[in-house]
């Protein structure tokens, strides 16, 4: 199960993980980045090809891994300096890419929550050597255009777009509730809020545990977040939309405005 992680359950085990830093490379040069975190900015790990926000492809995703010295079978915590929701997409990929999700953790707080009680570096990162084989997973989360479809007239699944309001409100998928991914965060603590919080804000949108959920935003970066922190809630049937609302207006599929 993919999940969140506090700054000081990764200070007790630095030197066990394989850390992430997946903000622009000229971030982790000149404003520092944490002790041993290899550097795989956002863009690097997005489709070439035009598929905005798609899957980079698998030969990219091995030689990306291997290069920051990630094994298959390696503990990898990601973060970013924009509450997690870049680093929870670097995690998602990695799952649909094979990797356990077990093995799988995002940096609660960001950046910002490291830096506030502990060193950081600009020194390079003494990174091991890594041969990275991308595998099948065992079960993806992954959904096409036509289950979507077909979900749209089932009552027992609650499809959740986690694009702001006004975003919604000029066109959404039928049927589809609001949960903008940022009401999950708090903005002081960049970090989750409390599991209170977070279970009265989900139960209100009618996400509940027992319910299939059905995930998408504009490019899939948004529900990667939302993802995470379901997984993390401990959330068993989540799917993932990766061609979202963009390959979903290029096929046609039915639009509302509210």
């Amino acid at each position: 199960m993919t999940d969140v992680v506090s700054a000081a359950w990764l200070a007790d085990r630095l030197g066990d993980v394989r850390l992430v830093d997946v903000r622009d490379a000229w971030e982790f040069d000149g404003i520092g980045h944490l002790p041993g975190a290899a550097s795989i900015p956002f863009d690097e790990f997005r489709s070439a090809d035009g598929d905005v926000g798609m899957l980079p492809g698998r030969d990219v995703w091995e030689e990306l891994l291997s290069a920051a010295g990630i094994s298959p079978d390696d503990d990898i915590v990601a973060y970013d300096d924009m509450h997690g929701v870049f680093a929870a997409r670097f995690l998602v990929t990695a799952l649909l890419y094979g990797h356990g999700p077990e093995n799988l953790h995002l940096l609660d707080g960001d950046f910002s929550a490291w830096n506030q009680q502990y060193e950081t570096t600009s020194e390079a990162s003494d990174l091991p050597e890594a041969t990275y084989d991308v595998t099948d997973p065992e079960e993806s989360p992954l959904v096409d255009f036509e289950t979507v479809e077909a979900a749209l007239d089932d009552d027992e699944v609650v499809i959740v777009d986690t694009r702001d309001p006004d975003e919604f409100d000029e066109g959404h998928l039928p049927g589809a509730v609001n949960l903008d991914w940022r009401e999950l965060v708090d903005d002081e603590t960049r970090g989750l809020k409390p599991r209170e919080e977070l279970d009265a804000i989900l139960d209100a949108a009618g996400l509940t545990p027992d319910r299939r959920i059905v995930l998408y935003c504009n490019t899939a970066r948004r529900i990667s977040h939302t993802y995470v922190v379901l997984s993390h809630l401990g959330y068993e049937h989540v799917e993932f939309y990766e061609g979202s609302l963009t390959e979903w207006e290029a096929r046609d599929g039915r639009i509302v405005e509210e």
